[in-house]
């Protein structure tokens, strides 16, 4: 019995090259589906608020990194009805005072403190509480990051009693109401 010659190549070399070639494609396929199905994730922290001693605020707040900065997502209850109330990010990640002021000074990156009448990227401004005292919206915070030297992330979130005066904001927010550490 002869055998064909196949330009010097055997029939199992051009087989097994099929099988390969097909096996590399569909890993092609499937890695770009997993980038269609699991697209990249956000930098984001999350921040439970708990009141501090005499108060009632508690609830939630979000900070997810954008190109624009960082948005501020808050869903806040038990504030005064019908009232405005600074929302502030503090230097160090400590709500154990039983009036939020181990959470230190608002945060303001060492640029921002050399520059006279700087607002502090701590900042946020202020919310409104509707007539049921629950504040819910969100602020974008150009100034901040969720890494870095102006990075949010394992920082203290306070929400005031207070709005501050964008006028005169030394003057301050008054008492702390809610404390949570962004995580």
């Amino acid at each position: 019995m002869k055998r064909r010659s196949h330009g010097g190549r055997s029939h199992g070399a051009r087989a097994g090259r099929a099988p390969r070639a097909l096996t590399a494609a569909a890993a092609l396929v499937l890695l770009a589906g997993c980038t269609a199905l699991f697209p990249p994730h956000d930098k984001r922290a999350d921040a439970a608020l708990q009141p501090v001693v005499g108060a009632q605020a508690r609830g939630d707040v979000t900070l997810v990194e954008r190109p624009d900065g960082v948005q501020v997502t808050y869903n806040l209850a038990g504030l005064p009805p019908n009232s405005d109330h600074a929302l502030q990010v503090h230097e160090r990640g400590d709500c154990n005072a039983g009036d939020g002021s181990s959470a230190g000074p608002i945060f303001s990156p060492a640029a921002d403190r050399l520059r006279a009448g700087a607002r502090a990227a701590g900042d946020l401004g202020n919310i409104h509480a509707d007539a049921n005292g629950v504040a819910a919206g969100f602020i974008v915070a150009p100034d901040l990051a969720l890494d870095g030297v102006r990075s949010a992330f394992g920082r203290s979130v306070l929400v005031y009693r207070d709005p501050i005066d964008p006028a005169f904001p030394q003057h301050g927010a008054g008492p702390a109401l809610a404390c949570g550490v962004a995580r």
